[in-house]
């Protein structure tokens, strides 16, 4: 029987050279004298070959953020937090991306979900020295990585639209390296700029637009620490378009008086599953990975969470969302239940976090965790740490979780499931009160007393939060605008996130 097959593609030369022949050698010595490989470094440790034929956006994103050292904020395998292209699906399912691949909004939009800092450019939007100009740039630093977006055909190369990452380029020979991630195909290989310029103008014809390319980086700080959104619920897009563009219009056209009756409409509206679409993440770990110590990375994060809670905690909208919350009307329109009781807020994080370790993913419905229980303790440091500890079973297995629990104050005493919960952990007053910080500042334009105006303004203005916060609040800002983008199908017509 005869069966069909290829190994690798001849890589055409000229105009591209081999990274590994005596003429690429020679350029990449010439480049690391002349001081433009220094990207190159952290990107060939990470280097990956994309695991599908059409994967290629995803490799190059993956391979890029894993360089830049960004946390993706949850477990790949094990209990290790690592980007890999099949965690990378919020901004287009991964059947899709498999099946035709992935344009050059959606790549952007994933980047800046996963929490990365993004300058994207269509060609069209640029030219040839402004392109050289970022490449130079990203080649004689180590902090910022380029990923071109352009057809194979200009390279005289096999194939239509690809992906890769810049690692590194010759001045002198206006050449750039191409760390091309389909290593199946071809291998790492150097190629004229003005080529690669041309092959950047090819028209995407799933969009009509032309191709480009994308300076990713490290955010200031690391953003979405405590709080993120979330597109995994079927409804995400709905309660995004709620959140976008019905809350302006309800406030437009509502008689709104004060700050509670702004809350009331707001709240009173929302979707019935929206606490889908916001969570505040916890950190799992199992219970053999070691001892109630935490490792200094464990502490650090952990600091910052409570940190980020304790400034939501400081500020006057969060008084107000706690107010509407316990009145009448609150209760009534937000019935959380057990909800935001640590108990069963912790077994439904130690059954994700035992499916997560286990490197499984079948339903949650088979994992139940029937009692957890709070552990409070002092560290080396004198600080206040609070964990819960819960055995999750599953059929006939059981596995011990625990989860580090963030928390404004270190007043806590330990407690089981079977007594009286202390809500100090992130609960729906602090995570709706940064939903709203999150909405766009045009969100509250048609409210038409002045005073109203100005005091919702002095609430949620950014400048009034302090630095964490504000790149909290940020972040979930820019998600909301992408997955909203998402929605309306325009990543590829607007590639720019909001900055405030």
């Amino acid at each position: 029987m005869a069966m069909a097959g290829l190994y690798r593609r001849l890589l055409p030369s000229p105009p591209c050279f081999d990274f590994a022949s005596s003429h690429g050698k020679q350029l990449f010595v010439e480049s690391i004298q002349n001081g433009t490989m220094e990207g190159f470094y952290r990107l060939i440790s990470y280097f990956q070959t994309q695991s599908e034929p059409a994967y290629c956006g995803l490799a190059s994103l993956a391979m890029v953020l894993n360089a830049l050292a960004i946390d993706p904020g949850r477990k790949w395998k094990g209990p290790w937090r690592w980007f890999d292209e099949s965690m990378l699906d919020c901004c287009e399912p991964l059947e899709i991306v498999k099946a035709r691949g992935i344009t050059f909004g959606k790549l952007v939009c994933l980047a800046h979900c996963a929490g990365a800092k993004v300058d994207a450019y269509h060609a069209s939007q640029s030219n040839i020295n402004e392109f050289r100009k970022y490449v130079l740039k990203c080649s004689t630093s180590d902090d910022c990585h380029l990923i071109s977006s352009y057809h194979r055909g200009a390279l005289k190369q096999t194939g239509t639209g690809h992906f890769s990452p810049i690692g590194g380029y010759h001045v002198r020979k206006d050449m750039a390296l191409i760390l091309d991630v389909a290593r199946f195909k071809y291998p790492p290989h150097w190629v004229p700029l003005t080529m690669l310029w041309e092959g950047m103008n090819y028209t995407d014809e799933s969009t009509g637009k032309s191709r480009g390319f994308m300076l990713i980086s490290r955010p200031h700080t690391e953003p979405g620490m405590l709080y993120t959104l979330s597109c995994k619920h079927e409804s995400w897009n709905s309660i995004a378009k709620f959140l976008m563009d019905d809350v302006p219009l309800l406030l437009k056209s509502e008689d709104v008086e004060d700050i509670y009756k702004v809350l009331s409409i707001i709240f009173t509206s929302l979707p019935s599953n929206f606490e889908e679409f916001i969570k505040w993440v916890a950190e799992v770990r199992r219970h053999e990975d070691g001892d109630s110590s935490l490792s200094e990375e464990e502490k650090t994060r952990l600091t910052v969470k409570e940190e980020v809670l304790r400034h939501v905690h400081e500020t006057k909208l969060f008084k107000h969302v706690s107010s509407f919350l316990s009145s009448s009307c609150g209760r009534q329109t937000l019935t959380s239940g057990d909800g935001d009781a640590l108990p069963s807020i912790a077994a439904s994080v130690c059954c994700q976090g035992a499916e997560i370790l286990g490197g499984k993913l079948s339903s949650p419905a088979v994992y139940c965790c029937p009692e957890t229980c709070m552990k409070c303790w002092k560290a080396e440091d004198d600080k206040s740490i609070t964990m819960v500890s819960g055995t999750v079973v599953n059929g006939n297995t059981e596995q011990g979780v625990d989860v580090l629990i963030p928390s404004s104050s270190g007043k806590l005493c330990c407690t089981c499931s079977s007594k009286k919960n202390i809500r100090m952990h992130p609960a729906s007053s602090d995570v709706l009160t940064v939903l709203i910080l999150s909405l766009p500042s045009t969100t509250w334009d048609g409210i038409t007393d002045e005073k109203l105006l100005k005091e919702i303004h002095d609430l949620v203005s950014h400048e009034n939060l302090s630095t964490l916060l504000q790149e909290e609040v940020l972040h979930l800002r820019r998600q909301l605008h992408i997955l909203k983008r998402c929605q309306e199908g325009k990543v590829d017509e607007d590639l720019d996130a909001p900055s405030s």
